[in-house]
C-alpha cells in the first residue's frame, strides 16, 4: 500500500521532472544547434561529478504565467565545484530566452543572499534577453526590484569578499549587463556571447549607427578592444572547464572545522534507513507517529544526546551529528506525551511555557559553544487557554523567539508535517533568516489547518444549525466547503515552494545529504548569520 508520503513524493516528483525540461525539447534542440549546452547541461559539465545538489526554488512560478515560467527561467543551486562549495545562477535561454520575470529577481536574489551569509563563491551562468517586458513592473522598480541584484554584486565584492565569477555564454543586455560587470572575473564564449547596455537595433533606433553584435559587444571586442571581460573562451565546454579552473585556484577560507565531503574517515551512517522515513508518517496528517525515530534516520548512528530529556519530552532538544558535523537539534515530538513522575500529559507538536523554556536556554548553550541549529518541524503553535496565560506562556514564547532569532550560527530548517501559528514562527520560520528551509513533500505551512479556520470564521453558525436541528444555510455550507478547499491547496508543500516559502522540496533518502550539503555550506562562514549578511567593517565582518 503506498503512503501518504510516498503518493505525495510521487506527484511532486514528476512535477519537479516536468519543471527542468524548461522551454521543452525543441527549444533545447535550438540551442544545441546554435552550438550552446542548456543551462541544465551547464550546470551538470560545471558542477563535480556525483556530488549532492541543492537546487532552489526549482517550484517558483510554475502554477503562474499559464506554465510559462518553469523554474522562472532561472536554475539557482548550492553544489560542489572543484570541491569547493559554492551558489550557482543560470539563466534558462529556452524560457522566453532566459528573460526575467518577476520571480526571476526573487530567485536570483535569494541565492546572493545565501552566498552572502555563507561567504561561499557565486558562479553566474548568464544567458538571458534582460527584463521580460510584459511584467516590468514586477522586475523594474521597488525596493527588491532588479537593482538589489546590483547592490549585493557591490556588497559582495567591496566589503564581503565573496568571489563572483560570471561566465557571459549567450545574451547579457541593458541593465543585465552590470551583473557581470560587478563580478570579480568575467568569461565570454567566442562566436555565441554578447554583453552591451543596448544591441544593434536600439542602437541603430537610438543614434542612427549601423552594426553588428559581434562587432558593438561580442567576445572578442570585449576581451580584446574594450577590455569588459576578462577571458576568452572556444565554447561551453571550455568556459566551463576555465570557471572550474578558478575555483580551484582559490585560496582556501574554509574554517578548519568544516569536514569535507571526501573526509578520509568517513562518520558512521544513520542509526535507521531512510527509506523508513516513508512509513513513519501516517496516513493522517494528524495522528501521532515516532519523531526520533525520524532523526535516527538522518542523524550519524550513536550521536544523539537528549538534553533534558524528562523536561517537556514534546519538545526534542538534542545534541547530535550530521556526517561528523555536531548540531543542535530541536525537534517536535507529535502524540499525547507524558512527563516524568505522573506529569500532566501534553499534546506533542504544541509549545507550552516549559517546552519554549527548555528550547530557548538550549539554542542559547547551542550559540555560546557555535553549534549549528537544524530545526524539524512538526509544529501546531502554542498552547492557549486560561492555564496557558496564567502560566505565562507569552512570555516564555517571547524568550524562545528572542533567542532563536538572534542567534548566529547557521541555522537549518526542515518541515516534515504541520508548520502552523507561531509556533512555526519560534522554529525558525521564513522571516527569521534561516540560512536554508527545506521541506518534505508532506509538510503543511499555514496559520492553522482548515478546519480550525473554518471553525473561527464560521463555528457559531455551524453550531447554532446544530442546536436548532436546522440545516445549515447554503451560503454558510458554500463558504465553509470553500474555505476548506483553499486552505487545503494553500497548505501543501508544492503550493509553499511556488512562492518561495521553502527553498526546496526535499525526499526522505536524499534528506541526510540535502542537510550534510546546506551545513557545510554555511559553515563557510565562522561569523554572524544574522540576515542576509553582516558588515563588520572593510573586513566584512569576518
Amino acid at each position: 500500500m503506498t503512503t501518504r508520503l510516498q503518493a505525495l513524493s510521487q506527484a511532486s516528483r514528476a512535477l519537479e521532472a516536468r519543471l527542468r525540461e524548461g522551454g521543452g525539447a525543441d527549444r533545447a534542440a535550438k540551442q544545441h544547434a546554435a552550438g550552446k549546452l542548456t543551462a541544465r547541461e551547464r550546470v551538470t559539465q560545471l558542477t563535480d561529478a556525483d556530488a549532492p545538489l541543492l537546487e532552489l526554488g526549482l517550484l517558483v512560478a510554475h502554477d503562474r504565467y499559464d506554465g510559462q515560467a518553469p523554474a522562472a527561467g532561472v536554475i539557482t543551486a548550492v553544489g560542489y565545484v572543484a570541491g569547493r562549495e559554492c551558489v550557482i545562477v543560470a539563466n534558462d535561454a529556452t524560457v522566453k530566452a532566459g528573460s526575467w520575470w518577476p520571480e526571476t529577481i526573487g530567485k536570483i536574489l535569494r541565492a546572493q543572499e545565501c552566498a552572502m551569509r555563507s561567504r561561499v563563491p557565486i558562479i553566474y551562468l548568464v544567458d538571458s534577453a534582460g527584463v521580460n517586458l510584459p511584467y516590468q513592473g514586477g522586475v523594474f522598480p521597488g525596493q527588491y526590484g532588479a537593482a538589489r541584484i546590483f547592490y549585493y554584486n557591490s556588497l559582495m565584492r567591496r566589503y564581503l569578499r565573496v568571489p563572483q565569477i560570471a561566465a557571459v555564454m549567450g545574451q547579457c543586455v541593458a541593465g543585465g549587463a552590470y551583473l557581470p560587470a560587478l563580478s570579480d572575473v568575467i568569461l565570454m564564449v567566442k562566436g555565441s556571447s554578447f554583453m552591451g547596455l543596448g544591441g544593434p537595433n536600439l542602437v541603430k533606433g537610438a543614434t542612427g549607427q549601423v552594426t553588428d553584435a559581434e562587432t558593438l559587444g561580442g567576445a572578442v571586442t570585449h576581451t580584446a578592444i574594450s577590455g569588459v571581460a576578462h577571458h576568452l573562451a572556444e565554447s561551453d565546454a571550455d568556459c566551463l572547464r576555465q570557471v572550474r579552473e578558478m575555483v580551484a585556484r582559490l585560496p582556501d577560507a574554509r574554517p578548519a572545522g568544516v569536514l569535507r565531503a571526501a573526509a578520509a574517515d568517513a562518520p558512521p551512517g544513520p542509526a535507521n534507513p531512510a527509506d523508513a522515513l516513508y512509513d513513519l508518517l501516517p496516513t493522517d496528517h494528524r495522528m501521532p507517529y515516532d519523531m526520533r525515530a525520524v532523526l535516527a534516520s538522518v542523524c550519524d548512528a550513536g550521536s544523539i544526546t537528549e538534553f533534558q530529556s524528562a523536561i517537556a519530552p514534546e519538545m526534542i532538544c538534542a545534541d547530535a551529528k550530521i556526517e561528523g558535523m555536531p548540531i543542535g537539534v530541536i525537534a517536535n515530538a507529535r502524540g499525547l506525551i507524558r512527563g516524568a513522575g505522573g506529569a500532566k500529559a501534553n499534546f506533542g507538536g504544541i509549545i507550552y511555557a516549559e517546552s519554549a523554556e527548555k528550547t530557548a536556554y538550549f539554542i542559547e548553550k547551542c550559540n555560546r559553544l557555535r553549534v549549528p541549529l537544524v530545526f524539524v518541524q512538526d509544529v501546531s503553535g502554542f498552547m492557549v487557554g486560561v492555564e496557558a496565560e496564567q502560566g505565562g506562556i507569552i512570555r516564555s514564547g517571547a524568550h524562545m523567539v528572542e533567542a532563536m532569532a538572534t542567534a548566529t550560527v547557521p541555522k537549518i530548517v526542515l518541515t516534515v508535517n504541520h508548520a502552523s501559528g507561531a509556533g512555526y514562527y519560534a522554529m525558525a520560520g521564513q522571516g527569521f533568516d534561516p540560512d536554508f528551509i527545506l521541506s518534505w513533500p508532506s509538510g503543511r505551512m499555514a496559520v492553522m489547518e482548515g478546519e480550525a479556520a473554518v471553525q473561527a470564521v464560521h463555528g457559531p453558525a455551524l453550531q447554532n444549525a446544530r442546536q436548532s436541528g436546522a440545516p445549515v444555510a447554503p451560503e454558510v455550507e458554500a463558504a465553509t466547503e470553500a474555505m476548506r478547499a483553499d486552505y487545503e491547496t494553500q497548505l501543501d508543500a508544492v503550493y509553499a515552494g511556488a512562492r518561495g516559502f521553502i527553498d526546496a522540496l526535499v525526499y526522505p533518502e536524499d534528506t541526510r545529504a540535502m542537510l550534510a550539503l546546506a551545513l557545510r555550506t554555511a559553515m563557510n562562514n565562522p561569523g554572524s548569520h544574522l540576515g542576509p549578511y553582516v558588515l563588520g567593517g572593510t573586513d566584512g565582518g569576518r
